[in-house]
C-alpha cells in the first residue's frame, strides 16, 4: 500500500480533502491532531513547553495556544524550541498510526500541512497538493481566522509559496471551485489512484 503525504497552504482546503479521501476509504493520519495529543493536558510534551515558555503558556492546564502563537510568529529562535519539543512526539504518534493502517491494507494519507518545509517529502511515497490561488488563499484565511490582510499575508508568507508546493507536487488537487468540482476532482483522482496501484 501507498502511504501519500497530503499537504497545501494555510487556508487551501486540506481538511476538506482529508475527510473527502476518507469517505474513499484512505487512512487519514493527520499532523494537527497528532500536535494536539502531543501537548495535551499532562503530557511530557506539556512540560516541556512550560519549561521554555513560561507559566503564561498554560491555561485551565491546556496550551495557551493564542500566548504561544503570539510568540513564536516573530520570533524563529522561539518557533524551533517549539517545533523542537512537538516534533518527535508527533512523528512518533504518525508512525504507529501509518504502520496500523498499512497493516491493515489501507491506503494512507499523511496529512502534514508544512511537509516541504520540514523536508519530509522522503517519509512519503508521492505528495498531493491541495491548490488555491494566493488570492483565493487569502481571502479564505482572512474569512476562516477573521484576521486582517497583514496578519494574514504574515500567515502566509510564513510558509513555502503556494506555488512553488504546487510545481513540486506529483498530483495537484486544485481547490479553487465549489465543493463540488472538488468533489468531483477527488473522485478522478481517486479513480487514477486505485487504477495505477
Amino acid at each position: 500500500m501507498t502511504v501519500i503525504g497530503l499537504t497545501g497552504g494555510i487556508a487551501s482546503g486540506k481538511s476538506t480533502v482529508s475527510k473527502l479521501l476518507a469517505a474513499h476509504g484512505f487512512v487519514i493520519v493527520d499532523a494537527d491532531i497528532a500536535a494536539r495529543q502531543a501537548v495535551a493536558k499532562g503530557t511530557e510534551g506539556l512540560k516541556q513547553v512550560e519549561a521554555v515558555f513560561g507559566p503564561e503558556a498554560i491555561e485551565d492546564g491546556e496550551m495557551n495556544r493564542r500566548y504561544i502563537g503570539q510568540q513564536i510568529f516573530h520570533d524563529e529562535e522561539k518557533r524551533l524550541a517549539l517545533n523542537s519539543i512537538i516534533h518527535p512526539i508527533v512523528r512518533d504518534i504518525m508512525e504507529e498510526e501509518k504502520q496500523t493502517a498499512l497493516a491493515a491494507g489501507h491506503p494512507v494519507v499523511m496529512d502534514i500541512p508544512l511537509l516541504y518545509e520540514n523536508e519530509l517529502e522522503a517519509t512519503v511515497d508521492e505528495v498531493w497538493v491541495v491548490y488555491v490561488t494566493k488570492d483565493v488563499q487569502l481571502e479564505r484565511l482572512m474569512t476562516r481566522n477573521d484576521l486582517t490582510e497583514e496578519e494574514a499575508l504574515a500567515r502566509i508568507a510564513s510558509q513555502l509559496s503556494i506555488e512553488e508546493k504546487k510545481a513540486r507536487a506529483d498530483v495537484v488537487i486544485d481547490n479553487n471551485g465549489s465543493l463540488a468540482d472538488l468533489e468531483r476532482r477527488i473522485k478522478e483522482i481517486v479513480a487514477e489512484y486505485y487504477k495505477s496501484h
